[in-house]
């Protein structure tokens, strides 16, 4: 008898357009890899909801199951360091890109993208995290070993209400940060300030339009997720010695700047990558999401749905109406 399991798969129709539903598939359609997942949660991403809406820069081929976010257990392995029963966490290399995704009953992976799950956390708080949760916590490790001290003045966290800018948001006021956050959204002041914001500006006063080269000193460091010239800005805005990460493109890729906020103020800029960034680093940065850098209501920043819903909650992403994380619950 052959195992089937659901589902989510993204198929492009006649008209060229892309539709989401819930299907079934064979085991032995999985791609190859050393280690057969029973997934038990997943997650949304804005990649996720650009793969279903047949984004071929993110996913080449249809039909295709999209998730780049998995955590369950093994239930097959032929990797002498993986075991049947182990729990696992899986993000980023090529997962729900051009590899079948975590929003599936199933998955089969290489080993060497496996991450263990850490004590501290179980399988639904990783998922939780997820790869926002991941990439948040890149970002604050990338102010914390660039010497960026609570004293020294404010972080400013932009798409704040989104996943990775919630979940930094967090970690930055769990660490004693004082957080200046950024959403134009009033109807998210309440969640901004529950998540642990001082303060919640508009995306506008983020939008320099002067010309100048350099902009009065406001933070001490930044978070952004959303490029252009609001990158522009923050970087133009931060103090001496200030670090600005950077993790995402919505506003644009282009950097309207000179190289002066570099040469006078010593502002650092550093790249966020989640998809490639190395296993052997990747434990520790669990870990601290684990322990140290978890949130008290670490719950509070999701909502838990199941796997037919995505569709819903996918197209909700796309409009920019999320707030905080969709946790999947693979049943």
């Amino acid at each position: 008898m052959e195992i089937t399991f659901e589902c989510l798969l993204v198929t492009q129709e006649t008209d060229g357009s892309f539709q989401t539903t819930l299907a079934r598939k064979r085991i032995d359609e999985l791609p190859a890899g050393e280690v057969l997942i029973r997934v038990r949660y997943s997650s949304l991403n804005y990649k996720d909801a650009l793969s279903a809406s047949g984004n071929r820069g993110v996913t080449r081929q249809y039909p295709h199951t999209p998730g780049i976010d998995a955590g369950g257990v093994i239930e097959a392995s032929t990797h002498a360091d993986w075991q049947v029963g182990d729990e696992v966490i899986v993000t980023g290399f090529d997962l729900g890109m051009n590899t079948s995704g975590g929003l599936s009953q199933y998955i089969r992976v290489p080993a060497q993208w496996l991450v263990r799950r850490p004590e501290s956390l179980s399988l639904k708080e990783s998922m939780s995290y997820g790869t926002a949760g991941f990439t948040a916590g890149l970002s604050v490790a990338a102010l914390l070993r660039s010497g960026i001290r609570p004293e020294q003045g404010p972080v400013v966290v932009t798409g704040a209400t989104g996943g990775v800018g919630s979940i930094a948001v967090a970690i930055l006021k769990r660490l004693g940060y004082t957080v200046t956050a950024v959403s134009s959204k009033a109807e998210a002041h309440a969640f901004l300030t529950r998540l642990g914001a001082s303060e919640i500006i508009p995306r506008t006063e983020l939008e320099d339009t002067s010309g100048k080269a350099l902009l009065k000193p406001r933070f001490a460091g930044a978070i952004d997720t959303v490029g252009g010239s609001v990158l522009a800005t923050l970087i133009k805005s931060v103090q001496y010695g200030g670090v600005v990460t950077c993790c995402g493109m919505v506003n644009g890729g282009e950097l309207p700047l000179t190289v002066f906020p570099f040469i006078l103020r010593g502002v650092q800029l550093l790249g966020i990558d989640s998809v490639e960034y190395p296993m052997e680093f990747r434990p520790e940065i669990w870990e601290h999401l684990g322990g140290d850098w978890k949130p008290a209501d670490l719950p509070s920043l999701t909502r838990e749905i199941t796997l037919a819903e995505v569709p819903a909650f996918l197209e909700t992403m796309l409009k920019g109406h999320m707030q905080g994380r969709a946790l999947v619950r693979i049943d």
